[in-house]
């Protein structure tokens, strides 16, 4: 056996921890690049603690889902400034934009020369500038991965910007700031989250240290996901979801992922929908299908031990199967009124270009098993 295991160089959790920035955040820089989203309304009181210690920041707005021009905009602002962190505070998107603009900065070149897929997917050179991340939905654990998913709008896709050197310098991960977010980005990116602990438990390239926070996240999202959905004030609930975001960005950072990804990655880059419900969407047909292939094809393969156990851990009971726990899993999308597929415009017409490029996704190796294309069409017919 052997497995690594890398993630930011330093994580501070836990409730009020915001006020730990600004201490936290003072040897990094002087001059910080502040991505946010909208508004700087949430990041005020942060702001103002970092200009208590001497550091300016810039503001950069994200809106919506990073592009690759966002990201050399951001490239161009914190350059004419003379930056030299990048501090992100908000979901998924701003904290990817800022992890791909602190790696450009100090390399040489253009985006392209390191983007995988559509770019030269080449190795970025040097380390990337101090990166903090500092996220406010619980959901993409992008403050502890060491890539970057941007979409890259002439080509209709997602792609990463990827290396080691991406990974954050500082994560903080404060639950209280999740308290006031709306009922649907609260089950999207809690959803989020649970794929992203399920499928490195079931994945090829699973190990000890991803088992291990991948059980815990998957329990703590079986019981608190529905009570964050339905009261956001609920202390123990948010916790919970922050923790297990957390686990998630840590387990897919160090295994692989699997269909679902393979799939969400391309639909996200032909349509506007969130990328958790995407994978919500998807995740009860894939296990169902994962399950038929690996029985008929594979029927002495330790996964479907994987896949009871996953039943177990979801529902709490110790004589659920795998089948149970795909149950589950459907009942509680339906809960969280997550929308079948065709609700954002894809159709049949889209099946063939969708299924070419999971099949050539990154996160389609770490699937339990190979799947054909009658089986990779049938998934996005039970999901549309």
């Amino acid at each position: 056996m052997r497995f690594e295991f890398a993630t930011a160089s330093r994580v501070i959790f836990g409730e009020g921890s915001i006020g730990e920035l600004a201490p936290a955040a003072s040897s990094l820089g002087r001059q910080a690049l502040l991505v946010v989203g909208r508004s700087t309304g949430r990041a005020a009181a942060a702001i103002r603690a970092l200009h208590e210690v001497g550091i300016e920041t810039v503001d950069f707005h994200v809106l919506g889902e990073p592009t690759v021009a966002i990201v050399q905009e951001g490239v161009a602002a914190a350059r004419s400034r003379q930056c030299d962190m990048v501090v992100a505070m908000g979901g998924g998107s701003p904290i990817d934009a800022g992890k791909a603009i602190a790696a450009l900065l100090p390399n040489p070149g253009e985006i392209h020369d390191y983007l995988e897929v559509v770019g030269m997917g080449r190795a970025l050179p040097g380390p990337s500038l101090p990166f903090v991340a500092i996220p406010t939905t619980a959901g993409t654990g992008s403050e502890v991965t060491r890539n970057a998913v941007l979409t890259v709008t002439e080509k209709r896709a997602k792609v990463s910007l990827r290396g080691p050197s991406m990974l954050p310098r500082l994560a903080i991960v404060d639950p209280a700031l999740t308290y006031d977010l709306p009922r649907d980005v609260t089950a999207s990116s809690g959803l989020d989250a649970l794929v992203q602990l399920i499928e490195p438990f079931l994945s090829t390239a699973a190990n000890p240290i991803t088992d291990a926070l991948c059980r815990d996240g998957i329990r703590r999202v079986a019981r608190s996901l529905r009570r964050a959905y339905d009261d956001g004030s609920d202390r123990e609930a948010r916790a919970d979801m922050a923790l297990a975001a957390l686990w998630s960005g840590m387990a897919l950072a160090n295994a692989k992922l699997g269909a679902v990804h393979g799939f969400a990655g391309p639909i996200g880059g032909l349509f506007a929908a969130p990328h958790g419900s995407i994978c919500a969407r998807l995740l009860p047909i894939v296990l169902r299908t994962n399950l038929l292939a690996l029985r008929q094809r594979e029927p002495h393969s330790t996964s479907l031990a994987r896949f009871d156990e996953l039943g177990r851990l979801l529902t709490g009971a110790e004589d659920t199967r795998a089948e149970g726990g795909a149950a589950w899993l459907q009942d509680l999308c339906a809960e969280l009124h997550i929308p079948p597929l065709r609700s954002h415009g894809m159709t049949p017409r889209d099946f063939p270009e969708l299924v070419a490029q999971a099949r050539r996704s990154s996160s389609m190796k770490g699937n339990p098993v190979a799947l054909s294309e009658e089986e990779l069409n049938g998934i996005l017919e039970q999901a549309l």
